[in-house]
């Protein structure tokens, strides 16, 4: 540890010699300016890097969204998202189902009812608990849930044959990661740029 230099200087009646730390003297008297250094939560990625990431998955969730399925069809971003996440399912109590996309239960059963006015979703009752309400998909409903699928997954080839063969590497070797991350945010909630969904 570095001895504080002792500086002497003219003083009078009431007044003491002032005590100056080594950073003080290398800058003529004047405090240094602290390094700067981004910030990194522990165990987590610096704030930009994190930043970028979020605003990575953000572009490729925008730019995937819109299918000409679902255009055809007339469904909202919500409406297709609920839509997808019945068919994965096969059957979800409504419950759960506005759990897990985040949305008002007033407001899901509305987007419900018109997926059913529609033929893409029906409601279910449970034979051992009447006053559960459940939803499954219609073949029609898996139908199109299926042609959303293949144009998504048609347009990521698309994109990823423009890349280096090295680019599509990392992707690949990405991907674990990227699940495992998906996994880590489930428990959070979001504010959405959407009217039918509940922000936070």
């Amino acid at each position: 540890m570095l001895a504080s230099k002792q500086v002497s200087l003219p003083y009078g009646k009431g007044r003491v010699p002032k005590t100056q730390t080594p950073s003080e003297t290398e800058t003529g008297g004047r405090p240094r300016a602290p390094d700067t250094v981004t910030p990194r939560p522990p165990h987590g990625l610096d704030t930009e890097t994190a930043a970028r990431l979020r605003a990575v998955i953000g572009k490729l969730s925008r730019r995937l969204r819109p299918t000409a399925a679902a255009a055809s069809a007339g469904l909202t971003p919500t409406r297709v998202s609920v839509l997808l996440t019945v068919v994965r399912a096969g059957s979800i109590r409504l419950s759960e189902l506005a759990a897990s996309e985040g949305i008002n239960p007033t407001m899901l059963s509305r987007v419900v009812s018109d997926l059913a006015d529609i033929g893409l979703l029906e409601r279910v009752s449970d034979q051992h608990d009447k006053r559960a309400a459940w939803v499954q998909a219609t073949t029609a409903g898996r139908r199109l849930s299926e042609r959303m699928r293949r144009e998504r997954t048609d347009a990521v080839n698309v994109a990823l044959a423009g890349l280096s063969p090295h680019e599509r590497r990392l992707i690949e070797a990405a991907l674990p990661a990227l699940e495992g991350l998906v996994e880590e945010l489930k428990p959070a909630r979001w504010t959405v740029a959407d009217p039918e969904r509940v922000p936070s």
